[in-house]
């Protein structure tokens, strides 16, 4: 299994937090259609939603963000019925057209009235006219941002590609256009206009700098991402099969999902490197600091000063006010140290991910427990190797130090298909 596809859905909260909530995870197949398939996953969530009672008749539509692999008409014509606006990235060589003026005034040669008006090119600023909206924004990473938006932009659609199996008539997906320039990147490159459509019309000023800012908040889904391949090991186990790749998504979700809720037991923990407690949910996961830090308190020594008395002579009177130090660093032993017993998967041969994800508007783990309910094991005690050994956390408490003792009732257990406990270990032979 060389390769995997996989589609995300995911709510992103909001404040200052980069913490998304994952919703669904659906895995694409090689003849699977993109758009279709991940149009029926966003109607089969926003339904739930609405089922849930998250939505109700007279709120707001719900904002579906989708990056630049998604064609964002096609997407709204799928998702046609659901209250829901679809915003999406544009390429930049694409031609769309502008709609046909009112009224419209018949050609002397007679014929039907036109769908269409104008190209508008994307690469051409002589053919954008006008803009419907235009706003100027000063922000601190990007330098000033200026956005305009055309209304009623469409694109032309032919009984190809996509479209090539509609018998219907082709429909006019009307939306409003909006490019977005900034003055600088963050990492210096030169910064490239941004298109972006949407399926909304007639869009204020205020409308259209929610737009813009919420496709950039989308990228808040990359830290997910970030996190659960390198913090909770998602591309680390040899998975032979499909389905098993679809369980061990979902183990790694509900894992996600158990750390992002427990974010307010470590909120008031000091984070390294800094003097005081961080805002609950300011610190986006996998960045330095993380979510997780240790629950023992970390004491300050007061500062050491040498008794008065009487100074030799020849010597100055000298205080000291630094801390001793924490780690009295000892020679070296000649014995080799054991290395670990953890077999590592050859990175040429582990499974590797694709994801695409769509929104709906590496912890630096330390600690042995953050709560009397979780333990928090590191990725590099439990391997999932080819031969099937499975680890699960040894029996203890929180803060003994790793002085934790093994079941020894693993194997029966399992062969009589009972729970595991906590601390027991066994392998699974395969069918």
């Amino acid at each position: 299994m060389k390769c995997l596809t996989l589609s995300f859905v995911a709510v992103l909260e909001s404040g200052r937090t980069s913490w998304c909530q994952i919703l669904d995870a659906l895995r694409l197949g090689p003849v699977d259609d993109v758009a279709e398939v991940t149009a029926a996953q966003a109607r089969r969530v926003v339904e739930g939603l609405i089922d849930m009672g998250r939505w109700h008749a007279g709120d707001r539509d719900i904002l579906v963000v989708f990056d630049a692999g998604y064609d964002a008409p096609r997407m709204a014509c799928l998702l046609e019925g659901l209250p829901v606006e679809v915003l999406g990235r544009i390429r930049m060589d694409r031609v769309m057209r502008k709609p046909v003026p009112v009224p419209w005034i018949s050609p002397p040669q007679g014929g039907r009235p036109a769908k269409h008006g104008k190209e508008l090119r994307f690469a051409k600023p002589d053919t954008w006219g006008e803009p419907d909206a235009a706003t100027v924004q000063v922000t601190d990473r990007y330098g000033t941002a200026r956005a305009m938006a055309c209304d009623r932009i469409h694109p032309r659609l032919t009984t190809r590609s996509a479209w090539i199996d509609h018998t219907a008539e082709l429909p006019v997906i009307q939306g409003t256009l909006i490019r977005l320039q900034v003055d600088r990147l963050p990492g210096g490159h030169d910064p490239l206009p941004v298109w972006l459509w949407s399926s909304a019309t007639g869009l204020s000023g205020e409308d259209v700098d929610l737009r813009w800012q919420a496709f950039l908040r989308r990228f808040d889904l990359e830290h997910t991402f970030r996190m659960i391949k390198q913090t909770l090991g998602w591309t680390c186990p040899k998975l032979r099969t499909p389905e098993a790749a679809d369980r061990w998504t979902w183990l790694v979700i509900a894992a996600h999902t158990q750390l992002r809720l427990a974010r307010p037991l470590a909120a008031d923990l000091r984070r390294p490197g800094r003097s005081r407690p961080s805002p609950a949910g300011s610190r986006p996961p996998g960045s330095a600091g993380g979510s997780g830090t240790s629950a023992r308190t970390c004491p300050v020594q007061p500062g050491h000063r040498n008794p008065t008395g009487p100074v030799p002579p020849g010597r100055s009177a000298r205080r000291t006010v630094t801390p001793p130090p924490d780690t009295t660093w000892a020679k070296q032993s000649d014995r080799p140290r054991p290395l670990p017993n953890v077999t590592r998967p050859d990175h040429k041969e582990q499974a590797q991910y694709q994801d695409g994800g769509l929104g709906l508007l590496e912890p630096y783990l330390q600690v042995d427990a953050v709560g009397p309910d979780i333990d928090v094991v590191g990725r590099g005690q439990v391997a999932l190797v080819e031969g099937g050994m499975f680890g699960l956390p040894l029996r203890g408490e929180a803060g003994d130090g790793g002085r934790r003792e093994s079941g020894g009732r693993a194997e029966e257990l399992l062969q009589r298909g009972d729970e595991v406990a906590g601390g027991q270990a066994g392998q699974v032979e395969r069918p």
